[in-house]
């Protein structure tokens, strides 16, 4: 399957223009956006309204620039926008994970509880699927969340994709990073930027 995922839009058009171009011309899939999508919500109907129209399916979570509820509720206008935060969505032989929102802590209880209470169980129960999980914040110490000052990524979501067999961790937030790659074991981690990043699993 290939994958056209972006991150980090923060409503400029250019970069909504880079993805319909890539869209067109490379004909993926499905799209994942891992958040950000707007500048604290101005426009964001509009938005998700363009993305809609490419015709593809999106997975999508929200940033820190816009809220669970406006992203969940604005989803269900929109036929191709599959809002992930905290459950999941499967396509072939892919699960796809999503927890939106944050980027700003080392440690994230939430996502913990999330990936007790939610996560542990969908995994199980789709055993035969390859894992992508789709997150805005950087898991901590590795290229996507190194900056000048060290590490800032979540302890939370390393330790998530350390102890299960996650296939890619798809995340976003921090601008420095666009368009890094790295590694957590077995685990591809990338942060594909506004302009978006084909991935072929």
């Amino acid at each position: 399957m290939r994958i056209l995922a972006f991150t980090d839009i923060h409503g400029s058009l250019q970069a909504l223009n880079r993805v319909k171009q890539k869209v067109k011309s490379q004909n993926p899939d499905l799209l994942v956006c891992a958040g950000d999508i707007s500048l604290f919500e101005r426009g964001i109907t509009a938005l998700m309204k363009n993305l809609d129209k490419l015709g593809k399916k999106i997975m999508m979570i929200h940033g820190n620039h816009e809220s669970a509820v406006t992203l969940n509720n604005l989803s269900k206008l929109f036929k191709n926008i599959i809002f992930i935060h905290k459950t999941y969505f499967t396509e072939n032989d892919l699960l796809f994970l999503g927890y939106g929102g944050g980027g700003f802590s080392i440690a994230d209880r939430a996502f913990d509880r999330t990936a007790i209470t939610r996560f542990k169980n969908i995994i199980k129960n789709n055993k035969s699927k390859k894992i992508i999980l789709v997150t805005h914040a950087p898991p901590y110490k590795t290229r996507l969340d190194s900056l000048v000052g060290g590490h800032c990524g979540n302890k939370s979501i390393r330790h998530f994709v350390e102890k299960n067999k996650v296939n890619l961790l798809i995340c976003g937030h921090l601008h420095e990073n666009f368009g890094k790659e790295d590694n957590i074991g077995r685990t591809k981690i990338i942060n594909p930027g506004p302009y978006g990043i084909m991935i072929k699993i």
